[in-house]
């Protein structure tokens, strides 16, 4: 079992930045894919990026070279570093573990992107 808090969401401005956090506990949390989803209203919840328990890090299209995400498995924490923000990256993002077939979510956090 993981449990998953995620922080950091806001408002921020267009080609602002912003830095997201998850905490995970009750696990072992280096054994997980760590990933950051996103749902916008009226839209399905899509795939933002993941990460290996290695390292190795995949991205959306519409996120690559502007979005970084890390984890800390000593301190059992996952970042997603968003830069260059555009209005159409707002959406509630959630925070995700995965170690088939078990799957773990957050309960969200709001972001905005707005002038």
């Amino acid at each position: 079992q993981v449990q998953l808090v995620e922080s950091g969401g806001g408002l921020v401005q267009p080609g602002g930045s912003l830095r997201l956090s998850c905490a995970g506990s009750g696990s072992i949390f280096s054994i997980y894919v760590m990933g950051w989803y996103r749902q916008a209203p009226g839209k399905q919840r899509e795939v933002v990026a993941f990460i290996g328990s290695s390292g190795y890090a995949n991205y959306a299209d519409s996120v690559k070279g502007r979005f970084t995400i890390s984890r800390d498995n000593v301190k059992n924490m996952v970042y997603l570093q968003m830069d260059s923000l555009k209005p159409e990256d707002t959406a509630v993002y959630y925070c995700n573990a995965r170690r088939d077939p078990m799957v773990y979510w957050g309960q969200g956090t709001q972001v905005t992107v707005s002038s």
